[in-house]
């Protein structure tokens, strides 16, 4: 019996361990007298969660208290010692944060309360109870967005378009600086509110005994070592130590998303934002403001200041095309300054290089086209709030989820029984639970609810309920006097097994052994079970039967876990619950069985920062176990900072307060259906189904949303380097001169230019014109890739420039053939100016039909409508555009050469070229895919291979699903 006693004791809830580790003393059961407080009823109906929390024994192991008590002094560092009545005091040994320690002697505070001067005192020293808040005025954010690699380099295009007084060009770069920088402000304005939501969630009044005198007022100014009131209905204003009295429940539902109350004794903890909801009973402040628990999961949330991962990757494609950009601007004026241009000519022609190297419309297209998909999210009931978190999502390979009420129900379900009593069913062992509640009225609890919707109610009102005495948590019992149809009188008791079966004289020494290995059992599976005896008039109490129940896994986790691994993402279970509950979930839903304690996970410090060892000294436990039990916020931080480091892209799931710091952590934080507003506030997506099976789905879409902004970025690189390129070339080794052209022959100009140009102003159009029109490339068609992605930038980079040197190859041939007159011959200058542009316009806007599919044709992927529409509207106004040329005034009066519009014998020439080239550039990138996989650059051969085994995988999963959903419909299969 002891032994039994024993482990059940350290088989706890995850509430009441909470409630433990928080500052009660686990080494006897809590007793007390009952004292006077503030004018109130106190309460006498109990919670029967707490029977289902409280179904333990008298002691702890001293392994599981010192367990237990190295994890509250790493949480609740603000926490002194105290003393029961005449029990020994146990001392909390001194922890790193020295500074957020309370003297003990803050904590005696009498019968009176504090008086306004040492109150005062205190406020002075400890500060107001608020949670701080590092707040950046908005102007600063506005101004940020226009700061960076990006918007300086249009900066300086602007500013040296106003120095030689190119107003049309420079209005046209300013507007679109302008956009590019609300659209970022905008973004970033949505971003950091989980502080605010933490600051919002405090209550504004607490009931503090100041001087003798019970009154209201404000909860910010309420000081370490305040008596308070805390009753039902009444929020919980700050940190406070249980004084004597009766037991309370407490619902923490704000800070852990938990949705069942807690039984608080004297000497637990309650936590700031936290609710009663049965009792009444004094407290003593023992944290304010930053000190408490809601002010640690702050400051875990502001320690994490990073660049998204997204705006890393277009940071480092800007740095190397501005790079590139740099070197080739630097040789062309140079060459032109070399070659006696005047200086604002060279600067001039040193502006359009710069505009050609900058990808001014990479930010909206790629902001676009995560937008567009978040809608598609949405549809998916996954609402993202962060819209750079759709493309870690689609990278993401480790998902950390968190268990009650995502992978199960948060919901208790009755499993099975086991009868002690002659002749007795489940039915009966249901009916004589039912007989200890008060069936006629609504559920009070957890408990009841479970039982009465269970059970068939009718039956019961043939019988009288003579009496009935509700759970108490030290009783742990809830008992009922009735008499039934035959006029019988007998008791009904149901409760914790070791306690009702210490009841049960009439069949405790024949059935103890049997019923206690049953418990341990059920215990050692993490199922908690329900006791029921029966004692008639004359006769000794008999235990007639055990219900079991427990909080079952949601009918799809299973298969969406098993969908995650098949799309290559790991999954990992993390609760607060106990060892054993979390290790028979995770054996339900065939995720392993490798559960790894709190206990076994280094403390952190924040206000140190984060270690950069983690990953060295804990990913691999980490990475060996299926899930961790019996976790805090910052073991939940801790664990998602250790995969980081290991290389993980980790989602994490939640819902509570305490999982605001690890959704803030992650690459991908995950609200769940039902989360607090903090927990929202920290996520970047939010869940507004329940389950899991909606973030499959949300994979599945993110993975396509990655795939278009991947091929936007190919035709974007390049597209950039085929423009810069031309220019380039087209500077140093194309001379009107050399082709014999004179004065008289080009309209514009009074002399011969030295090297053949493009007005600024066609650059300009092509790039509003394709860019803008690609936008579209958000609805294009795609194959979600059945692995993580990731961004292979050598990949990128060595297709981009490929396809790009095969447009600039097509460009200077067809300019050299125009210049020396080998076709049309009698084009004038102008003429073969607009045929230049045409071509570099249409070839252009196909280098994105190119790249929209890797190691394939073109032609093997439909394109998406919008793109489609797209493509035609931007190809049909850059033809028309050379024919009627309309920006020749553009720019005033200025001596240069004027492009003329084509005939259509032109434009078909120029058509059909353009449309071989594009051909011939399409067969050179499969060839080019072809060499790279053959030597497995960046592992492209590897995860192609892999993408493809992985999607057979699926579609047989596909296949067989649906092959059992016909079967179910009735028709057969062969």
């Amino acid at each position: 019996m002891a032994q039994n006693a024993q482990f059940l004791d350290q088989y706890k809830n995850k509430d009441v361990r909470d409630t433990e580790l928080s500052g009660r003393r686990v080494s006897q059961t809590p007793t007390g007298p009952e004292t006077s407080g503030p004018p109130a009823v106190l309460a006498k109906k109990r919670s029967s969660f707490s029977l289902m929390t409280e179904m333990d024994g008298e002691q702890v192991s001293s392994e599981d208290r010192s367990s237990h008590e190295r994890i509250r002094n790493s949480l609740h560092k603000s926490m002194g010692s105290f003393s029961e009545g005449d029990q020994p005091v146990e001392k909390e040994e001194e922890l790193p944060h020295a500074d957020a320690v309370l003297d003990e002697s803050l904590m005696d505070t009498g019968e009176e309360g504090l008086t306004t001067e040492v109150a005062q005192q205190r406020l002075d020293r400890f500060g107001r109870n608020e949670l701080t808040e590092k707040v950046i005025p908005k102007w600063q954010k506005f101004i940020k967005c226009f700061r960076g690699p990006m918007p300086y380099m249009i900066w300086v295009a602007i500013i040296i378009e106003g120095i030689i007084q190119d107003w049309p060009n420079f209005v046209v770069l300013f507007i679109l600086q302008m956009v590019n920088g609300c659209l970022a402000f905008n973004e970033a304005n949505k971003a950091g509110n989980a502080i605010s939501a933490l600051k919002a969630s405090l209550k504004p009044e607490a009931q503090v005994k100041r001087s003798g005198v019970w009154k209201n007022m404000d909860a910010a100014l309420l000081v370490p070592g305040d008596r308070i009131a805390l009753a039902a209905g009444a929020s919980v204003p700050a940190d406070a130590r249980i004084c004597p009295g009766q037991p309370i429940d407490i619902d923490q539902a704000a800070l852990t998303g938990e949705s069942l109350p807690v039984t608080f004794y004297e000497g637990n903890v309650a936590k700031m934002g936290s609710n009663v909801i049965h009792g009444e009973v004094e407290a003593i402040v023992s944290a304010t403001g930053v000190n408490t628990f809601f002010g640690k999961t702050a400051a875990l949330i502001q320690s994490v200041k990073e660049i998204p991962h997204f705006q890393k990757v277009l940071l480092t494609i800007m740095k190397t095309m501005v790079s590139i950009s740099l070197v080739v601007v630097s040789i062309c004026l140079i060459f032109l300054l070399v070659q006696k241009e005047p200086f604002l000519k060279a600067l001039a022609f040193s502006v359009v290089l710069v505009i050609a190297s900058i990808p001014i419309a990479l930010p909206v297209v790629s902001t676009t086209t995560m937008a567009v998909g978040s809608k598609r999210l949405a549809d998916q009931k996954a609402i993202v709030a962060q819209l750079a978190s759709i493309e870690q999502l689609a990278g993401m390979n480790m998902l950390c989820s968190d268990k009650t009420g995502t992978l199960t129900l948060n919901k208790m379900v009755l499993e099975d029984y086991t009868g002690y009593a002659p002749d007795i069913t489940k039915e009966k062992v249901l009916q004589y639970a039912a007989l200890a509640a008060k069936w006629k009225e609504p559920a009070k609890d957890a408990l009841d609810t479970l039982v009465l919707n269970a059970v068939d109610k009718g039956p019961l009102d043939a019988f009288a309920q003579l009496e009935y005495t509700p759970f108490s948590p030290l009783k742990k019992r809830t008992e009922a006097t009735l008499r039934g149809p035959d006029g019988r009188v007998f008791e009904v008791v149901k409760g914790a097994p070791h306690i009702v079966l210490e009841m049960c004289d009439k069949n405790k020494a024949s059935i103890g052994a049997a019923f206690n290995k049953e418990v341990d059992d059920l215990a050692h599976r993490g199922i908690r079970a329900l006791a029921v005896a029966v004692k008639y008039e004359g006769d000794s109490m008999e235990m007639v039967g055990l219900l079991t129940f427990l909080d079952p896994p949601r009918p799809d986790t299973k298969d969406t876990i098993a969908r995650a691994f098949q799309y290559g993402c790991d999954v990992k279970m993390i609760t607060g619950d106990h060892q054993a509950i979390a290790k028979e979930t995770c054996r339900l839903l065939k995720m392993g069985t490798e559960i790894l304690k709190s206990d076994k996970l280094p403390v952190l410090n924040p206000q140190e920062g984060m270690p950069k060892t983690l990953g060295r000294d804990y990913g691999e436990l980490i990475e060996q176990c299926h899930g961790f039990a019996e976790v805090f916020p910052e073991h939940k931080f801790l664990i998602i900072e250790a995969l980081r480091q290991r290389g993980w892209v980790v989602g994490m799931t939640g819902d509570g307060v305490n999982d605001a710091p690890a959704l803030k952590r992650a690459d991908v934080g995950i609200a769940v259906e039902g989360a607090t507003d903090t927990a929202r506030a920290a996520a970047d997506i939010v869940l507004t189904a329940p389950g899991l099976s909606v973030m499959v789905d949300a994979i599945i879409v993110a993975r396509g949303i990655f795939q278009r902004i991947k091929n936007y970025l190919v035709y974007r690189v390049a597209v950039t380097f085929q423009l810069l390129m031309f220019f380039f070339l087209s500077l140093l080794a194309f001379k009107p001169k050399d082709y014999g052209f004179e004065a008289n022959d080009i309209k514009g100009t009074d002399e011969v230019p030295d090297f053949f140009q493009i007005p600024v102003i066609g650059l300009v159009i092509i790039v509003i014109l394709n860019d803008f029109a690609i936008i579209s490339i958000a609805y294009d068609h795609v194959i979600p890739s059945s692995i993580p992605e990731k961004w292979n930038l050598i990949v990128v980079f060595t297709v981009a420039i490929w396809l790009g040197m095969v447009a600039v190859t097509a460009q200077m041939t067809l300019l050299d053939l125009a210049l020396d007159g080998k076709i049309f011959p009698g084009m004038s200058y102008g003429q073969i100016q607009m045929m230049i542009w045409l071509t570099v316009s249409l070839l252009d806007f196909f280098s994105v039909f190119t790249a929209r599919v890797a190691n394939g044709f073109f032609f093997e992927r439909a394109l998406g409508r919008p793109l489609l529409c797209a493509a035609i509207f931007a190809l049909a106004i850059s033809t028309v555009l050379s024919i009627v040329w309309p920006f020749n005034s553009v720019g005033g009066e200025t001596k240069e050469p004027k492009m003329e519009p084509l005939f259509g014998k032109h434009i078909g020439f120029v058509w059909g070229y353009c449309i071989g080239w594009a051909l011939v550039q399409d067969c050179t990138k499969v060839i080019l895919y072809k060499i790279l996989m053959h030597f497995d650059l960046q592992n492209i051969r590897t995860d192609m291979e892999e993408n493809t085994k992985r999607a057979a995988i699926i579609q047989e999963f596909i296949s067989r699903e649906k092959r059992e959903s016909l079967k179910q419909e009735g028709v057969e299969v062969v």
